[in-house]
């Protein structure tokens, strides 16, 4: 074998390897840390917005209390939770989609809160669906859908 033909074979062998490297997905992974997993909340909430994720995806919505009436913040704003799911294929394999899930949609969700206070947590059950508007006894597994719990 020659010498160029060694070079020109050392050269393919590299840029395959190069190019390889640059069509990999990569998928990083955060901790669950965040989270105090020895406390669920249990709350509803008239839903923002679906965020559907490669790796977690997020349900954003309004705090509702006990008789439908959206939670106001110290700012007079409806008070936003935002609670981490799983990825968008592993929520739709369970029924959880933007078609199942559309906003306007009250939603019970019970979930692992931040520790740091934020109004923000993981899912820890399942969700509940109850229509547009809060049943009368609130939105729970009676008066809604239950969808099997999208996993993290």
């Amino acid at each position: 074998m020659t010498q160029r033909i060694r070079s020109l074979s050392w050269l393919m062998a590299f840029m395959g390897f190069c190019l390889t490297g640059l069509t990999v997905k990569s998928e990083a992974h955060h901790s669950f840390a965040m989270y105090d997993q020895t406390v669920t909340k249990t709350m509803s909430g008239k839903l923002v917005r679906l965020i559907p994720g490669s790796s977690h995806s997020q349900i954003v919505f309004d705090l509702l209390d006990a008789e439908g009436k959206p939670t106001q913040g110290p700012d007079g704003k409806p008070l936003k939770w935002q609670v981490e799911l799983g990825s968008a294929a592993n929520i739709a394999r369970q029924g959880v989609t933007v078609k199942t899930l559309t906003p306007g949609t009250v939603v019970t969700v019970t979930l692992y809160p931040q520790r740091n206070g934020a109004n923000q947590g993981a899912i820890a059950g399942p969700l509940v669906l109850c229509g547009m508007t809060m049943p009368t006894g609130g939105c729970t597994a009676q008066t809604g859908t239950v969808m099997k719990p999208p996993a993290n």
